[in-house]
């Protein structure tokens, strides 16, 4: 006992010696008046990222926790260890599209290497080959590494439209790849909105369809990014600054959009119909239309409506001249509709899957059949429903060894469809559905390393009471014949918004944290689709208290059921993510050792003044009402901080490119927490200048933050092997 005591003491020592050391941000108080209320900002000044004073701070504290993070005497071999589990199978593949004859279109990153690489495969001969490597490029403007965004073959499978973007910062350069030659087209297309809706080809395979923003004038203010983005037209060899507007603001005889719109066209194969897409900010709800594909060159395409925001469709599939609707009007848990794209009518059309307890997540059309994807307690399931009506709808049987699956690269002119398995403790498989025999063939897609399937571990899934009597689910993976005697170091995971649904999931690096005896676990609160539409309602806006209050919960279960106690357990989430961390260790300091906070939203008062901003004010609000800034001050994790609260370890990460949150909002509760916490646990800054919001970043990034992240939670828990030296 005595030993524990003054290894205690000399952590806490270094602690606080570590805390000293890292730059203290000047004060420069800000007073705003919301609605009667006035608030105080200490640190207003840090949202101007080219101020030196601000830069000097940001880079002091990424020093400070860069040589922090370095002196954990674990991370090394944590961070190998990360590695070998990371680079044991050859490759992981994500299949983009699949074609009748057997002919694949890829995104592969083979075990050696750091970035996604495209590849087409003969379905005939199988032979593979590379048609774009990022590893080889650099962008021209930055000097910095680049990541592909989109990929999108013409149909006669000549060409490849792509994207690249530099650092993970998602501003994407359209380029056109001659597939015989290897070379670019002369072709360049800058600042596209790839995000919401790739660009498609058109038939003749000559010409395209594309999103993209304004060309903002030199001092525009960051809320008018995402303003005005229309869809084009582009034919190839054409000036694209003279590119036709197809759908947007300025094109004759379009319907009404909002200046704070995404609007896109999607086509499909085998069907003649365009359909322009309008995705109103974050918003889940659509707005569609649909016109002919031949039409979209015309002066006045005749787009018709095909359902509002109000119809609550949040995806489509077409299959020739008529278009399935995943709405949730009247249903929480989703039905699929279908009505005709020459006549559309929404109010008449035809229900073909009934609502049930299982909840909608998405849908596709094949040539065969619609596939639908099911979330039935947890686990995804794939329906059938085909065209002949003849033939009965059916969930796809799984083999015996697998229980959840998806389907992937669904197309509109190939029958049957690919099927991804999913496991929390091992890699899962891809196979190959034959409608015509009704049978399931290993696509022999999937490269199995020896670490995707290790035996001796198991994942629950369990309900646990909220504050309010609702029942949250919790997938909790760990060792099998774990002793609950409250030891584990323990990891929770939530996010809870947009409907956003934690979907099983498995990553071989997670054995570096359970073979330690440690324990993951995912929290489904509220703000995500798990059980629909109601769920997703129940954690937005004015009812978000629920998506931490679940986290909470789903925490003190852990600790009640003895799989760990407070100072074993650790939080973790990401961007939207970041309001629910933020909030439970805001509002329950003493239930966390420590917390990782990742490119998260803090400051939610200044959100909607972000370049993201505006769109997200339909998940999270807007200040310009009082009942809209009551439900943002209280989701605000950075206003929600308290003077002399003894608050856990803390680590937060940014991306200094991130285009969706601010890094400025890590900074500024980075800044809040080093000054208000009576504890003398560490808050850190690690800042990544060549990253943005985890999109596009290099495997080696991405090795490196886990390590980094989960060395800080050990260290901080005291586990062995992770005690800093004295």
């Amino acid at each position: 006992m005595q030993i524990r005591i003054i290894i205690l003491a000399m952590s806490i020592t270094l602690n606080a010696t570590i805390r000293a050391q890292a730059p203290v941000a000047e004060l420069r108080p800000v007073i705003d008046d919301y609605h009667g209320v006035k608030i105080t900002d200490p640190y207003r000044y840090f949202e101007n990222l080219h101020d030196p004073a601000v830069q000097t701070w940001i880079k002091g504290q990424a020093d400070h926790a860069r040589q922090t993070l370095g002196t954990i005497p674990g991370r090394q071999a944590l961070l190998n260890r990360v590695k070998e589990l990371n680079t044991s199978a050859p490759y992981r593949i994500r299949i983009l599209r699949r074609w009748s004859n057997g002919d694949l279109l890829y995104l592969k990153r083979l075990a050696t290497g750091n970035l996604d690489k495209l590849y087409f495969r003969d379905g005939r001969t199988s032979v593979e080959r590379l048609l774009i490597d990022p590893e080889e490029m650099i962008d021209p403007d930055t000097r910095k590494h680049v990541a592909l965004q989109f990929c999108r073959m013409s149909p006669d499978k000549r060409l490849v439209a792509y994207g690249l973007a530099a650092a993970g910062s998602e501003q994407t350069t359209l380029r056109i790849l001659d597939v015989a030659t290897g070379e670019d087209l002369p072709d360049v297309i800058r600042n596209i909105e790839s995000d919401y809706t790739p660009p498609y080809w058109l038939p003749d395979g000559k010409s395209f369809v594309y999103s993209r923003r304004q060309k903002l004038p030199p001092g525009a203010a960051p809320t008018d990014v995402y303003k005005k983005t229309r869809a084009h037209l582009h034919e190839l060899g054409k000036d694209s600054h003279s590119d036709l507007v197809v759908f947007g603001l300025g094109r004759e005889g379009n319907p009404a959009i909002a200046e704070t719109d995404f609007p896109s066209v999607v086509l499909t194969e085998q069907s003649k119909y365009a359909i322009a897409k309008i995705k109103h900010g974050d918003a889940t709800e659509l707005t569609l239309y649909a016109a002919p594909v031949d039409s979209l060159s015309m002066k006045m395409a005749p787009w018709k409506k095909i359902c509002g925001a109000e119809d609550q469709v949040s995806d489509f599939a077409v299959h020739g001249d008529e278009i399935d609707l995943m709405s949730a009007s009247g249903e929480p848990r989703y039905k699929i509709v279908r009505t005709s794209l020459a006549a559309p009518d929404f109010a008449r059309a035809k229900t073909i899957l009934a609502p049930s307890d299982a909840v909608i997540r998405d849908v596709s059309a094949a040539a065969d059949a619609v596939y639908v994807t099911l979330l039935d307690a947890g686990l995804s399931k794939v329906m059938r429903i085909p065209f002949d009506t003849a033939q009965k709808s059916a969930v796809i049987a799984l083999p015996a060894n697998e229980n959840s699956g998806s389907p992937v690269a669904v197309s509109a002119d190939t029958d049957g469809v690919l099927i991804a398995t999913e496991s929390w403790t091992r890699r899962g498989r891809i196979y190959t559905y034959d409608p015509k025999t009704n049978t399931l063939t290993d696509a022999k897609l999937t490269a199995l390393g020896q670490f995707d399937e290790v035996p001796g571990y198991e994942s629950t899934q369990v309900m646990v009471k909220s504050h309010d009597g609702v029942e949250v689910p919790l997938s909790i993976v760990h060792k099998a014949g774990l002793k609950l005697d409250g030891s584990h170091p323990t990891l929770v995971t939530g996010y809870g918004a947009y409907g956003h649904v934690m979907s099983i999931s498995f990553n071989p690096t997670r054995l570096a944290w359970l073979e330690r005896g440690g324990v993951l676990a995912f929290a489904h609160v509220r703000g995500g689709g798990e059980f629909g539409r109601q769920w997703h309602l129940a954690g937005q806006k004015q009812t978000k208290p629920n998506t931490w209050k679940d986290f909470i919960a789903c925490c003190e279960y852990l600790v009640e059921k003895r799989y760990t106690s407070p100072g074993k357990l650790a939080g973790q989430g990401g961007s939207a993510g970041g309001i629910l961390i933020g909030r439970a260790i805001t509002a329950r300091p003493d239930l966390f050792a420590a917390a990782i906070i990742s490119v998260g939203c803090e400051d939610m008062l200044r959100m909607e003044t972000t370049t993201n901003g505006v769109p997200n004010i339909a998940e999270f609000g807007s200040t310009q009402t009082k009942e809209g800034f009551a439900a943002l001050l209280e989701m605000s994790s950075f206003h929600q901080v308290k003077e002399g609260t003894k608050y856990p370890a803390v680590l937060l990460t940014h991306g200094i490119n991130d285009p969706r949150v601010e890094p400025w909002m890590s900074a500024k509760m980075t800044a809040r927490l080093q000054a208000a916490t009576a504890s003398p646990k560490p808050i850190l800054f690690r800042v990544d200048y060549d990253a943005g919001h985890g999109i596009g970043s290099t495997k080696a990034q991405e090795q490196e933050l886990q390590a980094d992240g989960w060395a800080f939670l050990l260290w901080q828990m005291g586990e062995t092997g992770f005690s800093a030296k004295q």
